[in-house]
């Protein structure tokens, strides 16, 4: 039996979680958090010593917290647990690539899902690799990615090339998939998942990330805001759309590979309960990317159902 704790476990993506591993008889899950009412284990991670004897005696660790401290994954692995982490934070992965010890970076719909659509475009094409994710603006996100959504403003990340890149600038028009439904042609713009860092530097080839929302005016509406970040602080965090996803991924030669659908909390769930099975199929012993340990046929028959996967031209 796999023991498995999950920070966050009553949070937007810790609630679908919960649920997915449940549905494995081999592991016992347990929700972390602070509040007695919601939580097994009831743990403040801002409290060190008590996070440190929370984690003893788990398998693994997942952080669907939001909240970013190194420190977290390090008393997880001393304690011999193995740490995976949801975050799409390129700053705080940098720290966790550090931790000596096993810890799975990546897990997710953006960085995750994508990243594996990445890494089989790039394998059946050549050149540079495009990333396009498009999130509803209709969903009810928590306040964690609400956050590094808007955190994001007015902030710049080096592109792979080491030029300087705003987020939500570099404007580029995508051909969406037909079955994406709610998706019209439009346009996406750069953002910093951490995942094109890594797969620039695994794949050998310039990965970019592009983000859109599900309607052209919410997207133009991320661009106004990185010029005037201010503007965050009326919008609020359900905007006009759907709770429709989609990951796409291209190169210039190959196929585009996508897969579409409802809900980012439960995709992103649907993703890390696959990366627990994973990780009971075949220990890590130190940093790495989920894109190493997953391929796109591996992903599309474990979770055949949420994650069907589609390819040729949009």
């Amino acid at each position: 039996m796999t023991k498995v704790l999950v920070l966050g476990g009553y949070g937007a993506v810790g609630i679908p979680l919960m649920r997915q591993l449940a549905k494995d008889p081999e592991i016992s899950a347990f929700a972390a958090g602070r509040d007695p009412g919601r939580a097994d284990v009831v743990v403040d991670l801002k409290e060190p010593g008590a996070y440190s004897a929370a984690v003893r005696d788990f398998d693994v660790v997942v952080n669907a917290s939001g909240f970013e401290d190194v420190r977290l994954a390090e008393k997880a692995v001393r304690g011999g647990a193995a740490f995976v982490d949801i975050t799409a934070t390129s700053s705080y992965c940098e720290e966790l690539e550090a931790v000596d010890g096993p810890v799975l970076m990546g897990v997710g719909l953006a960085p995750g899902l994508t990243s594996v659509l990445a890494t089989e475009a790039h394998r059946l094409g050549d050149g540079p690799v495009d990333i396009v994710i498009g999130l509803g603006g209709g969903e009810l996100h928590g306040p964690a990615a609400t956050a590094w959504t808007y955190g994001m403003l007015g902030t710049r990340f080096p592109g792979p090339d080491g030029r300087s890149i705003r987020n939500y600038t570099g404007m580029k028009t995508f051909r969406m998939p037909a079955d994406a439904t709610g998706y019209r042609t439009g346009p996406a713009v750069r953002a910093d998942f951490s995942d094109q860092h890594a797969l620039t530097r695994d794949l050998g080839v310039p990965v970019r990330t592009y983000l859109r929302l599900d309607t052209s005016t919410a997207t133009l509406g991320l661009v106004a805001m990185t010029w005037a970040p201010a503007l965050a602080k009326v919008v609020p965090k359900k905007l006009w759309g759907s709770d429709r996803w989609v990951a796409m991924a291209r190169t210039d030669t190959g196929p585009a590979l996508w897969v579409s659908g409802r809900g980012q909390s439960a995709a992103t769930a649907t993703i890390t309960a696959r990366a627990v099975q994973v990780l009971r199929e075949a220990a890590i012993s130190k940093p790495t990317w989920y894109h190493s340990v997953e391929t796109a046929e591996s992903l599309q028959a474990a979770v055949p159902g949420p994650f069907h996967l589609q390819k040729g031209t949009p």
